[in-house]
């Protein structure tokens, strides 16, 4: 979908197909008629977003074989599709029955990252839209925080200098500008905003920034407002926003809210899950480790990463971070020019909720019309939508947006 800001400028908006599972390019044009274009349907709209994640075999294939890439294009445009955006962060086995750490692998401090994300850059700027300005890929946070030696950052620091030199390249080759944003996440090396300023600052911002995703924003406990003043300050600016909320728990001693999230610690995804002590945030590497003991329960509530549907409650008494996604839409699009020109609804984790949904096409179209009702409530203008009918079986209304009341605390690691 696309939106119109009062400043007159393009608003992307689609989901990530990283929530579909293929590792062949038959398998990513299956999903495009089995799942994105009735989506699309659903909501009732002649265009339809999608940000696509391609495993890195699908990716070579693509760039060996113009005439495969050319039949992408052809089926996306077929089936009223349009992509704008490449999630290049899963290298490949992103629904492998346990991924947990591995999702960071390839790091930057291996060449294969930087030749899988140049990759990613030069499919895209042949998918792009004609009339589309310039096109995002995300990636991995550098990688997770440790081992992090000194000479691995330098790796990857060189590698970052060559990335903004091909994507230059590229521009020069096909006309079309690719920016890559680097997507900070709990347990990486860069995690927070803070991070994102310190070790990404003084890089080159008309090709390189930062991918926003909400969730693990929620999950920091930064506050929106001064993390996107603090990558304004920076100069680093949010190339994607992955529209995602957290799971919470607001009192995680509660036997019921213990029982819920056990409920949600699967074997597949890594769910960092943190709390905030005396304005520093305390950290467990995944939910099960939380709930055995290695976080308090008498400090507040406890964030998961564990991407929620955005138009729907979990199991009570657990809550959602929607509250704090609303907040960020309106810190870039609120103001008098917006500030980010992709959204990409990312919820990925459909298939290991208690109850997976027997409509996912249902619930990934309500989700876009969340989205669409937010950006809409603040002045954007978009495609009218038809009723996306109700909400999948055993979801119920989404919250309501409420600020987030924590103090943001000190990016400091305990």
């Amino acid at each position: 979908m696309r939106f119109t800001h009062p400043d007159g400028s393009t608003v992307h908006v689609g989901y990530c197909s990283n929530v579909h599972q293929a590792e062949d390019l038959d398998g990513v044009v299956a999903q495009l008629a089995t799942y994105a274009e009735p989506v699309r349907e659903r909501l009732g709209v002649d265009r339809l977003g999608i940000g696509l994640w391609l495993a890195r075999d699908v990716v070579v294939e693509l760039v060996r074989e113009p005439a495969q890439l050319k039949r992408l294009k052809g089926e996306l445009a077929a089936r009223g599709l349009e992509t704008v955006t490449l999630n290049a962060f899963p290298y490949a086995g992103f629904h492998r029955e346990v991924v947990k750490r591995d999702v960071y692998l390839p790091d930057w401090a291996d060449e294969a990252r930087l030749t899988h994300t140049l990759e990613c850059a030069r499919v895209l700027a042949e998918l792009l839209p004609d009339d589309a300005r310039r096109g995002s890929v995300s990636t991995v946070p550098l990688a997770w925080r440790e081992p992090w030696p000194a000479d691995r950052a330098d790796a990857a620091r060189r590698a970052l200098d060559r990335l903004a030199g091909g994507l230059a390249g590229i521009e020069a080759d096909t006309g079309r500008r690719i920016r890559v944003g680097f997507e900070p996440e709990p347990g990486c090396v860069v995690e927070t905003t803070a991070q994102a300023v310190e070790r990404l600052g003084g890089l080159d911002p008309d090709r390189l920034g930062v991918c926003l995703d909400a969730c693990h924003l929620a999950v920091q406990f930064e506050d929106p407002a001064a993390a996107l003043a603090r990558l304004r300050a920076a100069g680093l600016p949010v190339v994607k926003l992955q529209a995602s909320s957290a799971i919470e728990a607001t009192d995680p001693a509660d036997p019921a809210a213990r029982a819920a999230l056990r409920r949600l610690a699967e074997p597949r995804f890594l769910h960092q899950t943190r709390t905030v002590r005396a304005g520093r945030v305390l950290d467990a590497d995944d939910l099960p480790d939380a709930l055995d003991g290695a976080l308090p329960t008498d400090t507040g509530p406890w964030r998961v990463h564990f991407h929620a549907p955005l138009h729907a409650d979990p199991e009570p008494p657990l809550r959602t971070t929607s509250g704090q996604l609303a907040a960020v839409l309106a810190e870039l699009y609120a103001g008098q020019e917006a500030l980010c020109d992709h959204v990409e609804v990312e919820t990925y984790t459909w298939s290991v909720l208690p109850t997976p949904p027997t409509d996912l096409p249902g619930g990934i179209a309500a989700e876009l019309a969340w989205a669409h009702g937010r950006l809409t409530g603040l002045g954007l203008d978009g495609p009218a939508l038809k009723d996306t009918g109700p909400a999948p079986k055993d979801t119920r209304p989404a919250l309501k947006d409420a600020k987030n009341t924590h103090p943001d605390p000190s990016e400091e690691r305990p």
